[in-house]
């Protein structure tokens, strides 16, 4: 007897009028360059027959990159059918400023917002401090939003908590905070130990917090750079993590099967849990990312290919989930 797939029994066919049971998004950040935009729109044009519930473009500290994610979330409304999920955050900028910028995104066509309070213009060793006529914290960004606005709007969440964060019971407030102020979705920062996920969601709904928690996913292009990346942003990386890649610094062909193998093994135990709906941090390369999705059992809608695909509307992101408890 051949034993099947482990993702196929996770997938349901895609019927007329019935849904895919497994879910992606994808996170790209605004080009710097020429040849980072080509880079940039090979991945889009890559992993758009995937049909994403949505992509979402970053935003630079203290708005630095506005104008390029504005560009970057027309041109995805303009030649593809993807739906655009725009980040914002609230510093350096006041209430005013970044209300031009809500409405701006919405006269645009946008219709999901990513609100964030976002990292000193120092970077993180600098102590925030609220913008003395801005927006307060990302709770009040999200009621901001509300307020001009119907958009849908996702927030984030920390299963490791926020490195300014002084507990995790004062993490778990802000998060319940964005939520009451309107937040439909958290996703979460990576991680690399799936248990770390699952206590968080256990903490989340016993605070009563009920909006889907997607997890964020980070396939390792380079090991030494996420390691890095890592520290800034409070996600420990495994000593296991450090073996898979040890001695590969010189060998980028071994390091990206490593990689795949790693994100793989990753998500398909989330899906053995529970888990219906995944974001990637695709730090603009595709390859990775599709490989995964494939393993999920996703494969490239050919009318998507074509230009002529509708894409699936936002609904849940989980059935089932289960906890470590």
């Amino acid at each position: 007897m051949t034993a099947e797939p482990r993702a196929s029994r996770f997938v349901r066919p895609r019927g007329d009028g019935e849904a895919r049971r497994i879910r992606v998004s994808f996170e790209f950040f605004p080009p710097k360059t020429e040849e980072m935009e080509k880079t940039l729109w090979e991945s889009i044009t890559r992993l758009a027959p995937l049909e994403p519930n949505f992509v979402s473009v970053t935003y630079g500290a203290g708005g630095s990159t506005r104008e390029r994610t504005h560009s970057t979330v027309k041109r995805i409304l303009a030649e593809t059918a993807l739906a655009p999920a725009a980040h914002l955050t609230c510093v350096a900028a006041t209430r005013e400023e970044i209300d031009t910028v809500i409405r701006s995104y919405c006269g645009a066509g946008v219709r999901h917002i990513v609100a964030l309070r976002g990292d000193p213009i120092g970077g993180i060793d600098e102590r925030y401090a609220p913008h003395p006529g801005g927006y307060r914290n990302a709770a009040d960004l999200v009621a901001g939003i509300k307020r001009l606005s119907e958009v849908e709007v996702s927030v984030s969440a920390y299963p490791e908590k926020h490195p300014d964060s002084p507990t995790v019971e004062a993490d778990l407030d802000m998060l319940a905070a964005k939520v009451d102020a309107g937040a439909a979705r958290a996703i979460t920062q990576f991680f690399f130990e799936n248990d770390l996920y699952f206590r968080y969601l256990d903490r989340v709904r016993a605070r009563g917090i009920d909006v889907p928690v997607v997890p964020g996913i980070l396939a390792v292009q380079n090991f030494k750079q996420t390691k890095a990346f890592a520290a800034r942003c409070g996600a420990s990386v495994p000593d296991w993590l450090a073996e898979r890649f040890d001695g590969l610094d010189d060998d980028a062909a071994t390091r990206k099967l490593i990689a795949a193998a790693v994100a793989a093994e990753q998500v398909l135990d989330l899906v053995d849990r529970g888990v219906t709906d995944f974001h990637f941090y695709t730090m603009n390369r595709a390859d990775l990312v599709y490989a995964v999705c494939h393993l999920l059992g996703l494969r490239p809608s050919q009318a998507a290919g074509n230009g002529l695909g509708l894409l699936p509307l936002p609904g849940g992101e989980r059935v089932g989930v289960r906890g470590v408890g």
